[in-house]
């Protein structure tokens, strides 16, 4: 799939079309096979995953439901690059009306929308109503407004490993990323955001950052009952720097101690984050 240059999307877009990739990598299905199992045409996931053009939120909400993965994050970084992509972000009072989401076509080449449109322009209305962005804000650290993790969906893809058998694979592939627990989360002084994550069903964790920069470096080990390696990731571009990036996995068994360690490119101190499985 051809991307446009990273560096000429808007941050807000980029992110949202580096999340909507991962999505699509944890279903495993090819764009023709997303279009026959979506209301979206194959060219159409084909821009909204290279960022080319932003997707209406009724496509963000059927990629997340095809890779099991529970639907706020990914409405959070809708909401922010529709905000950034119609000038709402700069220009809207916080009670002005939001905007339909961008015109597009099904997969047989009619207008989509409808009901389901409808549906998800009152949804943002109300969003917007109840705090903005704020609330967009609060649904990326993956938790509801009440603090509590977001429930996973009624059904996700079974895992392709366990434990030991996830040592340093991305968690997106191996289907652990469909519904993972936020041990604990973390803002460094740089402005870097830091999550550890963690898949009961594949016994094993990892950690992600974002709004980072190039040559910061993310570091994954654990303690107690466990066997797993130190892990790492490190951002080495700018693409890197306007996405998630994912440390690989490693074995965490109940009663381990996982702790994530942040060491900014700017030679600052290292700030770590930690949690009991």
């Amino acid at each position: 799939m051809t991307r446009p240059s990273q560096h000429s999307l808007p941050p807000e877009r980029a992110r949202l079309a580096a999340a909507l990739r991962d999505l699509r990598t944890g279903t495993g299905l090819s764009l023709a096979a997303l279009s026959t199992k979506t209301t979206f045409s194959k060219s159409s996931w084909e821009r909204y995953l290279n960022g080319k053009s932003l997707p209406p939120s009724r496509a963000v909400r059927e990629l997340c439901g095809l890779a099991g993965e529970p639907e706020d994050r990914c409405l959070a970084l809708w909401e922010l690059a529709e905000s950034e992509w119609s000038g709402r972000a700069a220009a809207r009072p916080t009670d002005a009306p939001v905007p339909a989401d961008p015109p597009d076509t099904d997969a047989h080449g009619h207008p989509a929308g409808g009901r389901g449109t409808v549906m998800a322009i009152l949804a943002s209305v109300c969003a917007i109503a109840a705090g903005g962005l704020s609330v967009a804000l609060v649904l990326l650290a993956g938790h509801t407004g009440d603090g509590r993790p977001s429930a996973p969906p009624a059904s996700a893809p079974a895992p392709r490993c366990r434990e030991a058998t996830c040592e340093g694979q991305d968690p997106m592939p191996m289907k652990c990323g469909t519904h993972p627990l936020t041990l604990a989360s973390h803002r460094t002084s740089t402005g870097a955001h830091l999550e550890l994550r963690y898949s009961a069903e594949c016994g094993a964790g990892w950690a992600r950052m974002w709004s980072t920069r190039i040559g910061d470096r993310l570091e994954l080990d654990t303690a107690g009952e466990s066997t797993g390696r130190p892990q790492s990731a490190e951002i080495t571009d700018g693409i890197a720097a306007q996405s998630y990036v994912y440390t690989p996995m490693t074995e965490a068994r109940r009663g381990a101690t996982v702790r994530a360690c942040f060491r900014p490119a700017t030679g600052g101190s290292r700030e770590c984050i930690e949690a009991r499985v």
